[in-house]
């Protein structure tokens, strides 16, 4: 019996050394990317960035331009303001009353003779 239990166990070994030899072995391939699919990756990235500088450089462009006029919106009320002052000033100037107080000062006399008066 000794025999036997021996061949038994020979067997055993032989099917363990053969197991493994028997396996296939699945290899799992990774999809590549391609030349060309690269190039053109890259390609799309550049445009992408070449856009988003234009974005941005125009925003600023824009920014810039809404500063300005800001400013030249302010000069305008500011003049506005300072032709209405000088406005109402001549209105005041103009008064017949001072004009006769300042010819009487300079020493102009009024001749009825003279005088004209001029109506519509």
């Amino acid at each position: 019996m000794s025999n036997l239990a021996t061949k038994i166990q020979e067997v055993r070994q032989e099917k363990l050394r053969q197991a493994p030899v028997q396996q296939t072995v699945i290899v799992k391939r990774r999809a590549t990317i391609t030349l060309g699919e690269k190039v053109l990756l890259i390609v799309f990235a550049l445009f992408l960035l070449i856009g988003a500088i234009n974005i941005i450089a125009n925003s600023f462009k824009t920014y810039q331009t809404n500063v300005e006029i800001q400013k030249m919106e302010k000069e305008i009320q500011t003049q506005k303001q300072v032709n209405n002052d000088l406005h109402v000033q001549v209105e005041e100037l103009s008064k017949p009353e001072r004009i006769w107080e300042k010819a009487k000062e300079l020493g102009l006399k009024l001749d009825e003779n003279k005088v004209r008066n001029v109506q519509d």
